[in-house]
Parts: C-alpha cells; sequence; structure tokens
C-alpha cells in the first residue's frame, strides 16, 4: 500500500513533470505529435519544437503558478488571494519561481488579470469574468490546494473556486478547479470511484437552482464520458484529463496520451500528470523524468513544507 507522503509527492511532481515534458510539444495539431514512444522531454530530431530557447525539463507557467499557490499555502497557513495574486505578479515580473527566472507562454486571460493587480483590483475581482473567458489557466495550478487542505469538503470547495477568481472569474472555471480538487481529494482518501465520488460531492454541496450546480450540469457534464480535445477551453482541458486518467494504466501512458492530444499540451499533461502522480506515487513516475527535470532547487523546500503539514 502506498502512503499519503508518496501520493502527495507524487502529485507535486507529477504535474511539474507533465508540464515540462508538454512544453517543446505545445501548439501542434494531434497528427503531428511524435509516436508515444518517442515522446521526452527532448522531442525526436526533426520535430519542430515550440519554445524552441527553452531547456528540455523545465516546467512553463502551469508548474510556476501552481508552486505560486503552494508557497502562498505554506507561508499564510491558509488561502490568501491578495497574496497569491502578488506571487503571480512577481512571477511574470521578476521570474518568481519560473526555471531560471525565464517566464515564458502566459495566457491572455491571466495576463489581463495580472495587468489589474497590478492597478490595485482587489485579487476576488481581477480576473475576467464573461463566458468567453474560461481558459484552464487557474485549473492548471490548482493541484497544491487539494494536497496541502486540511478543512472539510465545503471549505475545499470554496477555496478552489476563490483562488480561480484571481484570473478566471467565471462560475464555470471556478467549478472545474473545485471538481478537480475534489477528485484529487477522493484518490488521497482510497475512494473506489474518485471522480464519481467527487461529482457525488459537490452536488450534495450545491443543490439544483444555485448557479454551481447549473454549471455542473449543463457545461461540464460529469457524467458524460466523451473524451476532450487537449484545448484550452477549461472544461475541454478537464474533459481530457480525466479521459487520459481514466484509460491510462500508468504514469507514463496518462501523459503520453494527454500530450497525443495535441495543441495545449503541457497544460493538458500538467493537469491529467498531477492526477496520475497521485494515483501511481512518486516512485510511480519514471525516474529519467524526475531526474531530468529541472528546477529541483525550487520544488525540494516547498514539497517538505507541503509533507510537513500532511504530518499533521
Amino acid at each position: 500500500m502506498m502512503n499519503r507522503e508518496e501520493r502527495i509527492a507524487g502529485g507535486l511532481y507529477g504535474l511539474l513533470i507533465g508540464d515540462a515534458l508538454g512544453v517543446p510539444y505545445e501548439f501542434h495539431r494531434p497528427e503531428l505529435i511524435p509516436s508515444p514512444e518517442a515522446i521526452e522531454y527532448d522531442p525526436p530530431p526533426g520535430f519542430d519544437r515550440a519554445h524552441d530557447r527553452v531547456p528540455p525539463g523545465t516546467w512553463s507557467d502551469d508548474g510556476a503558478h501552481a508552486l505560486c499557490l503552494l508557497d502562498s499555502l505554506t507561508h499564510q497557513k491558509r488561502l490568501d488571494c491578495e497574496d497569491l495574486g502578488r506571487r503571480l505578479v512577481n512571477w511574470q515580473d521578476w521570474g518568481y519561481l519560473a526555471v531560471d527566472g525565464d517566464v515564458f507562454d502566459v495566457g491572455i486571460q491571466t495576463s489581463t488579470a495580472l495587468r489589474r493587480l497590478r492597478d490595485g483590483t482587489p485579487a476576488m475581482l481581477a480576473g475576467p469574468n464573461g463566458t468567453m473567458d474560461n481558459g484552464n489557466g487557474s485549473l492548471m495550478r490548482v493541484l497544491p490546494l487539494a494536497l496541502w487542505h486540511q478543512g472539510k469538503d465545503a471549505a475545499l470547495v470554496s477555496d478552489a473556486m476563490a483562488q480561480s477568481r484571481v484570473t478566471h472569474g467565471h462560475v464555470r472555471a471556478q467549478v472545474c478547479c473545485a471538481l478537480y480538487c475534489l477528485w484529487a481529494r477522493r484518490i488521497l482518501e482510497g475512494a473506489a470511484d474518485p471522480w464519481a465520488e467527487a461529482v457525488a460531492t459537490f452536488r450534495d454541496l450545491y443543490v439544483e437552482g444555485f448557479p454551481q450546480r447549473e454549471e455542473l450540469e449543463a457545461h461540464i457534464r460529469p457524467d458524460d464520458p466523451a473524451p476532450g480535445t487537449g484545448g484550452g477551453y477549461v472544461v475541454d482541458c478537464l474533459r481530457s484529463a480525466h479521459a487520459c486518467v481514466a484509460n491510462g494504466k500508468t504514469y507514463e501512458e496518462i501523459v503520453k496520451s494527454a500530450i497525443r492530444l495535441g495543441h495545449d499540451t503541457d497544460t493538458t499533461a500538467c493537469v491529467a500528470g498531477g492526477i496520475a502522480g497521485l494515483i501511481h506515487g512518486l516512485n510511480g513516475i519514471p525516474h529519467r523524468w524526475r531526474s531530468q527535470l529541472r528546477g529541483e532547487e525550487l520544488v525540494k523546500p516547498l514539497l517538505e513544507r507541503l509533507l510537513a503539514v500532511a504530518r499533521g
């Protein structure tokens, strides 16, 4: 039996490695992605890699934002959205928690939110909240909240939605973050069907008539097994990750299938990889990827603080 600490470490490294693995394949159509056996940090010769100046094994904005959230949680000992907002601004302006301090691949909605934060907008009002403002930028970073959180399900859900509002204010993005955190929590608890139990919990918390419930049923449709397409839309990203996890037997299979969807490869593999790391644990992640991940000096102290919280 895998212990809780190995799962937590697997979740954190799983998202960072999934992100880093997906970076060079971003923006490509699925038919242009190499075969599964050829997918590594360094793509095969001749592949037109995205972010060509970025060394193999480097996480992108996804991993940096997740670490910003984790650093904030373990310092503040609560979710402090103003503090999170400042850290995200520091990431963009100064390279905080980016490997080599190199910032790349920031999303449009996130850029808008960070500009509002610089101008003095309260963090909970900074994220664009129109129907078209439903990118996956808050979903990609939220897993550390589920790994750190000690409160009841209702508090976890509330915090997951609140942290989304810093950059992605629409209720649909908020609900995706909440459902993802419940999914992760149920895995940590050893639930027989973590996804189904997470959905049931959300429905218990938000009965019919609540806008959160309407978004769940009308747009996320968690009972619909239709796979995602690896796109940047938050619902598609969550669906893509769920399908990859459901169909993959190992961490490696899951993240490679996420990348094989093409398009937003780093974020799909990050979101799927975090869940895969929880399921398979740190030792279930191939050693070659763990040993070649850059930025270990940034991750290690944060993981130690996270595990200290888990030990109580």
